[in-house]
């Protein structure tokens, strides 16, 4: 049989495995999308339609004989789209998987009436299912997938396009990272008749190049630092690809290129690799000598990559657009964020509008966005990612990311504008000045069918600003290393100014396959300070009960700090802080003794009861009657070191539920519950 809603992790029995099948899904009548034909597994492979024209598509579908109100194929022939999605397979797990099922489902009932208007199935590894994922329940149904390593499963190109095919899906939401940015994803399914809910796939594949993406942004005259391919520009070839020659030129493939490019450039200088990312394949230096040493590095980092050079913008904030473009030639640009609070290059805080940046200069910005995306055909969401100097008010260039972003909840948060939701109708080939959400956005009737001229109308912004701040699963006294382990249960209230969205549920975890960030928090207000304070008094009542350390604590210390409150920071303002440990959490060791030796006093007792009850399962009387073994579940001392020194705590179980401790050699006592 199906499960219409995955409700716990035990039904990881009932969730199909790839290669070996259950019954199909039923599919909610009407559907003649496509035509669905069985295969050798008895799954079903789509065949596309080929109607004589867009709407004649959309129209078969109200035509099919049924007396139920189709609210869905009516919402998307009205508003000019091209085809009707109604069943998505969610191609990414956690945070991702998550945030797009909770926005498309809202977005459903809200402009539909029906949330389950459109279904989804989720992709569930061993590892999720055991760390009750959210996403699991969330999702109408799941498909487990191999274990390991993303290559395995969420990554894995062939394996999402095999589920997508059995199971009927008609489109693909690859959510961010694992295959949210590799092209053979969106290329495949095309070929397979299913719609990719993201940019095509040469979009994609010269975007993921940052060469590539460069000369295109400079193509398309949006500000560029300093590069080894200083004023190149080209059009993309009919396979979607710069020209090779023009390519080359940016290049830097010798260790006395890149000191040659240095030089004209001026140091200190950035060696990135053009397929790095995450922060691999990309040195700093400040000499000709630093430099040759990180070209090594860099090719040894991303091995066969492309490598290029650009100054390094010093004193520079981090400031993004976000940018959606459609199947007509259109360009959004839903106002940005401000992401300079990073360490390592990975993103901390982030927030919206930009404030650093006067309105004029960063609508500047915006329409340089709303350029690149036209000029080469970019269809979705994606966002377009700045280097920005308050000093001088120049900005630069940094990257196109051809998906959408962690942090776009920042964006809703000030626009009103379901993101998941419009990517999900623009991959129905709705125009974007017909989505009622944009059409709000810029005071336009939502029923309208008007023309927006988004490099020229001007969007309505209400007064307020949003701070946003990832709860990860990082140790911040080992410098952020990934924790994993089980969560019992998070403890956040939402307040009117303050929501949040967690991926893992009561009684999950974190496995040690998945990404460290496990939550994250936004809080509004009428001015950037009101943000601030409702986000540190709302990381003050987060609590995670469990196994992972978090750095909820170090967060608040952080946005509590004179620069991030007076607003002056810059992109290396927190590895600056990191290096000299100017930011320390104070904590009481023998607390934190304390609560781990609770954890273990709780998982010695419950070793030693299954061990008595196995016992007497079996028969043997003689163990079970064992004072010795009683007695060891009952008083006995736990051992451990914490920052260098070593501890015993003598352990005293009251009842059931019901310990006391105390350390060995202090005077304190407590009674934990």
């Amino acid at each position: 049989g199906y499960r219409t809603m995955p409700t716990t992790m035990a039904s990881k029995a009932m969730g199909r495995q790839m290669g070996g099948r259950r019954a199909a899904r039923p599919h909610r009548a009407p559907r003649t999308v496509a035509v669905a034909t069985p295969n050798k597994g008895g799954a079903s492979s789509k065949k596309p339609v080929q109607p004589p024209s867009a709407l004649a598509e959309v129209a078969s579908e109200v035509k099919v004989a049924s007396t139920e109100v189709d609210a869905l194929a009516d919402y998307v022939k009205a508003r000019g789209g091209r085809r009707v999605i109604r069943k998505v397979l969610i191609a990414n797990n956690g945070m991702a998987a998550t945030k797009s099922i909770l926005s498309m489902r809202r977005w459903c009932y809200l402009q539909l009436g029906d949330d389950k208007a459109v279904e989804f199935v989720a992709m569930a590894s061993p590892e999720d299912l055991k760390a009750n994922a959210e996403y699991i329940r969330l999702a109408d149904d799941f498909v487990e997938v191999p274990s390991g390593s993303n290559k395995n499963n969420y990554a894995n190109v062939d394996l999402i396009v095999d589920i997508a095919e059995k199971e009927g899906c008609d489109a693909v939401w690859p959510g961010w990272g694992h295959a949210s940015e590799n092209p053979k994803l969106p290329a495949t399914l095309k070929a397979r008749g299913i719609q990719f809910i993201g940019p095509t796939a040469p979009v994609m594949s010269v975007l993921g190049d940052k060469i590539a993406a460069n000369i295109l942004a400079q193509t398309a005259k949006v500000p560029s630092i300093p590069w080894s391919g200083d004023g190149l520009t080209a059009d993309l070839t009919e396979e979607g690809t710069i020209p090779d020659e023009i390519f080359q030129k940016a290049m830097v493939t010798t260790a006395d290129e890149a000191v040659a490019a240095a030089e004209r450039i001026g140091y200190p200088v950035m060696l990135k690799a053009s397929e790095g990312g995450g922060g691999k394949g990309i040195r700093m230096s400040d000499d000709e000598e630093a430099l040759r040493g990180n070209f090594e590095q860099v090719k040894a980092e991303v091995p066969g990559s492309p490598m290029f050079m650009m100054q390094l913008c010093s004193q520079a904030r981090h400031l993004e657009v976000q940018i959606v473009g459609d199947e007509h030639g259109n360009a959004v640009a839903l106002n940005g964020r401000d992401c300079s609070t990073q360490r390592r290059f990975q993103k901390i805080f982030e927030e919206g509008p930009p404030t650093v940046a006067p309105r004029e200069i960063f609508r500047e910005m915006e329409k340089a966005a709303q350029r690149l995306t036209q000029n080469i055909g970019y269809i979705g969401a994606g966002t377009v990612e700045y280097l920005f100097n308050a000093a001088t008010g120049n900005f630069f260039f940094l990257e196109l990311n051809p998906r959408l972003q962690v942090e776009h909840p920042v964006t809703e948060g000030l626009t009103g504008v379901n993101l998941p939701s419009i990517q999900l109708q623009v991959a129905m080939g709705i125009p974007l000045d017909r989505i009622p959400d944009v059409r709000r956005l810029y005071a336009r009737d939502e029923d309208g069918d008007d023309k927006i001229d988004f490099m020229e109308d001007e969007y309505v912004l209400p007064e307020r600003h949003v701070l946003a701040a990832r709860i990860t699963a990082e140790n911040p006294d080992e410098g952020f290393k990934p924790t994993s382990g089980s969560i019992e249960r998070i403890s956040f209230q939402s307040t009117p100014n303050v929501w949040g969205y967690f991926s893992v549920g009561a009684n999950g975890g974190v496995h040690e396959f998945a990404d460290s960030q496990f939550g994250h928090l936004f809080a509004s207000g009428p001015t950037r300070e009101d943000a601030r304070k409702a986000l540190i008094l709302a990381l003050k009542d987060v609590n995670v009960y469990g196994e992972v350390r978090t750095a909820v604590d170090y967060l608040v210390e952080l946005a509590s700090t004179d620069a991030f409150r007076e607003n002056t920071i810059d992109t290396s303002w927190l590895d600056g802080l990191i290096a000299k440990k100017s930011v320390q959490v104070s904590q009481d060791p023998l607390l934190i003794v304390m609560c781990a030796a609770m954890a273990r006093a709780k998982a010695h007792t419950k070793e030693v009861e299954a061990q008595f009850a196995e016992s007497w399962k079996r028969g043997q009387l003689a163990a079970c009657n064992d004072a010795a073994g009683l007695q060891s579940m009952l008083r006995f001392p736990v051992e451990m070191t914490f920052r260098d020194v070593a501890y015993t705590v003598d352990v005293t179980r009251k009842s059931q539920d019901s310990y006391s401790l105390k350390i060995r050699g202090a005077s304190s006592q407590y009674g934990i519950v």
